[in-house]
Parts: structure tokens; sequence; C-alpha cells
């Protein structure tokens, strides 16, 4: 809670950025923000916009990617990268998948976790470029325990990995707003009393931990922030050098990475212009009689990757003048026993309006690759993609540049049950769309193309025999195999 540490690549630079324990120092700041969120919270009456001042964002703040990569490199874009920290938002169990500990530490390809490929990912730009760009994980107090450990794996890797930890704030009783939490215990009766605050939380953590004062002196300027499960949020040199070329006097502090919204992504927060700043809105944030309009493809064209770069001169500034406002979400939950809380959170995207010369940047699809189930980790497990140096691309053998749809059913919602449940991924080159429900289990060298549902009813088992090819069937109980 408040600590920050560091692990080296290189053992003969093991000075400089490490930070002791704080945790003493810094509990009266954080007992400071928990109260000045709650205040806000209490004070909010009615909706945080006004329908009728949202407008659609001028052209020249949301920047098409393929202009910006036209610009071209310069000669070394090493001088850039020197100036940049890769900050990856690591606070997430993988309990929503069926695993204990850190979502970071789930095989997803090739045995290679999340925190794996993001580790080769910036070895490889540290190696080609012979530049110091360091990782900095944001983890929260479910998961910086179990991730120091791991980290002692990369001690010999050319990369500097430093950590601090959010916030930890108590969860409020929905009817008494009172704090669940009866003290400061962690264990026993107490561990669902506290939750981290969302990734909103970054900018007083990352600030509190000292770590943002160290990389400043350190001659860093930008940190690009995403979450650790998107596989498609790498160092983007063309972006970098965007920022790094802007005009001294219109220096852009804060990008956002857009990316056009498909029906998957209604729900996705989107960027508005609202009293002359660029600003995010979430759908917690829409009147209920504008929902479907704010879902609309046509009028809200784009939603927000979470793929962020910021700059730390910025951070600093805005934190220490308390101007960094940002939108209470508020995130009901019902507790194992039934007690019915509420968390306030803030979302880091959220902090854009307080920047200056913001912009968003419209990028391809590629760069949002989240895994949140067990469907997007079939995805990214299968021959559609290619694994280079921690980086996933898009097979070139795929003739259509979108993924296909693909929802499996609750018998696959468990890491480990969807692994017994293939045999070997598919061939999913030609897939367009995957339905699979029920009691199913895939043998070897399966091909899927087109539009393939599988359905099993309650009782019946499909086996999906070794070889087989599926071309937009539609397989049931018996396993009879007609045309779609």
């Amino acid at each position: 809670m408040g600590r920050a540490g560091c692990y080296y690549g290189n053992q003969d630079q093991q000075e400089t950025l490490c930070l002791s324990d704080r945790q003493e120092h810094l509990q009266p700041k954080q007992t400071d923000y928990t109260k000045n969120l709650f205040h806000r919270f209490l004070q909010v009456k009615g909706p945080s916009v006004k329908w009728d001042k949202i407008h659609k964002p001028p052209e020249d703040l949301i920047h098409p990617y393929d202009k910006i990569k036209a610009q071209g490199l310069p000669d070394s874009v090493a001088a850039s990268l020197n100036k940049l920290v890769v900050v990856k938002l690591n606070g997430g169990l993988g309990t929503s998948m069926g695993c204990k500990g850190p979502k970071s530490v789930i095989s997803v390809r090739n045995e290679n976790t999340f925190l794996d490929l993001t580790v080769h990912q910036i070895e490889h730009l540290n190696k080609t470029f012979n530049v110091d760009v360091p990782l900095v994980l944001m983890n929260s107090f479910n998961t910086d325990e179990d991730t120091k450990k791991i980290l002692q794996k990369y001690t010999h890797h050319r990369v500097h990995i430093h950590t601090f930890n959010q916030s930890r704030y108590p969860r409020i009783n929905k009817e008494s707003l009172l704090p669940v939490a009866k003290d400061l215990g962690m264990h026993g009766d107490h561990a669902d009393a506290w939750y981290p605050p969302g990734h909103g939380d970054i900018y007083a953590s990352f600030y509190n931990s000292g770590l943002l004062d160290q990389l400043i002196a350190a001659g860093k300027e930008y940190i690009f922030v995403s979450n650790i499960d998107n596989l498609g949020a790498t160092v983007d040199l063309f972006i970098l050098n965007h920022l790094m070329t802007q005009p001294k006097d219109k220096r852009c502090e804060f990008i956002m990475e857009v990316t056009d919204k498909t029906r998957a992504d209604v729900k996705g927060g989107t960027l508005i212009q609202y009293d002359d700043k660029l600003r995010l809105l979430e759908i917690a944030q829409v009147p209920k009689a504008h929902v479907d309009e704010f879902k609309s493809v046509t009028k809200f064209k784009i939603f927000n990757t979470n793929n962020l770069w910021i700059s730390l001169a910025a951070i600093k500034r805005l934190h220490e003048k308390n101007t960094m406002d940002m939108e209470i979400i508020v995130n009901p939950k019902t507790l194992d026993g039934g007690l019915n809380v509420i968390q306030l959170e803030t979302a880091v995207g959220a902090a854009i309006k307080a920047f200056d010369n913001a912009l968003g940047v419209n990028v391809p699809r590629s760069r949002f690759l989240p895994v949140k189930t067990s469907s997007d980790l079939l995805l990214v497990m299968s021959n559609l993609y290619s694994l280079d140096a921690g980086s996933l691309t898009m097979s070139k053998k795929r003739e259509f540049p979108s993924t296909p749809h693909v929802k499996l059913g609750s018998s696959f919602t468990k890491v480990h049950d969807f692994l017994t449940r293939f045999e070997s991924i598919p061939d999913m080159l030609e897939l367009d769309h995957l339905t699979v429900s029920g009691d199913v289990t895939f043998g070897k060298n399966v091909s899927l193309k087109g539009t393939v549902i599988i359905i099993a009813n309650h009782g019946d088992r499909i086996d999906i025999p070794a070889g087989a090819v599926l071309e937009n069937k539609i397989v049931s109980g018996n396993l009879r195999i007609l045309d779609h």
C-alpha cells in the first residue's frame, strides 16, 4: 500500500531507483484521498454531464494513425525512447478466469504469461536501439506480493523493472454509507472490506511513491500506460515520435489511443468535446434517456483503448496543484455474505481534460487486443496471430483484418477447463464466427471456417473428432452436421 520497489535486468546497475517501504508515511495521505473522494461523492447531484453540451471532437484533435505513420521516423529514435517509461496496470486478479493470483501470470501464448510478453517486448526495444526503457508495474495489495516473487526470474533480462502500489480504500455499506472495515486489518473477516480504487489512482500513488520524481530526475519525460492484459498495447515508435516533435509551445501532455467502435464495443468510453476540452465520456455518466444514443456506432464512432501517453512533468504539476479532477465511478458490489456495498473509483483516462494540448489518436484495431475471457484467450492462442519478440501480430494468411467473433459457453470460463477441452487449438484463419455452448471438446487439428455453431444440450456431450473441418456448420447434440 504505497510502496515502491525495483528489480534490475543488469546486476551491475543496482543503484538509483529503489525505494524503501513508505507505508507508515503514506497512510495519512491515503486517508485524505479517501475522505476527499467520499465527500465529492456525497456532493454530486444528478449526472456529471449535460447532454446538450456534448459535441463531437474537432477533427484536428483526433489524429488519424495513418497520417502519423506517414511522417516516418528520424534516423535515430533512441533519444526519444530514452525519455520513455512503460507503465502497466497490474492490479487485477485472474479470478474471473478461474485463476488464483495476479492475472498477469496467466499463460497466454507458448507458455508465456502477460508479464513475460511485456518484458520480452521492452527487452527487444532496449537491445535493438541500445536504450534504457524501464518497465513500471502499478500493483494492488492483491497482486503486489506475488508479483514481486515472480519478478526475480527477470534478473538477467535487459529491463529495469520498478513497482509501486495503488491505494487501498474501504468498501462502503450501501445502506448506511459507513465503511465496512472495522480496523486496518486485511485478513479473515476483513479480507473483502478493502478494494483498489480503479486505475485513476495511478496519479496520486505514482507521485506518492517517490518514483515519479526519480524518473523525472533520470531524464524521463513520458509514460506509456496500458492494461497488462491488452496484448496489442506495445510501444509504438510513430506515436512516440509524434509526441516528441510537437512544437515546444504546443507540447502535447496527453494522448489517448482510440479506435473505431464495433457492435462489441458499444459500452466503451468515448472522447467528446465538452466546455472546449477533450473529455472522456463513460456509459456510467450518461443519463438513462440517452444510453441508446451513446451506444450508437454512428454518433459515437470511437472508443478509448486505455492506451495512454502522458507527460510526467504534467502529472507532477497537476497533482501538486490538486487540479486533476476525475469523475467518480460508483461501482456496486455484493459481498459473499450478501452485504451490498459500493466502491468509489476513478479512471486514468478521465484526467485528459486537465492536461494541455491533449489529443486522441485513432489507431488500428490491432492495438486493442484485451484478454478478458476464455473466448479472447482462444483467439490469441490460435494461428490467427504470430509471436515475435513478445508482440502478437495478425497472420498474413488471414484475408480479413478483423478478428472472428468468438463466444464460448460457461463450460469454458475457467482457464483449466478451457485447456482440457482442446487437444490442440483449432485452425481459425478462415473463421468469421464461433459459438460453443454446453459440454463440447475438440480433438487435434480441427479447422473452423466461416460461421460455426456447436450446441450440446443439457445432458449431451459433443466431441469434435480430430482432423474435422467445420465450415458454415451447425453441430447439434447428436453430432448431426447441418449446412448453416
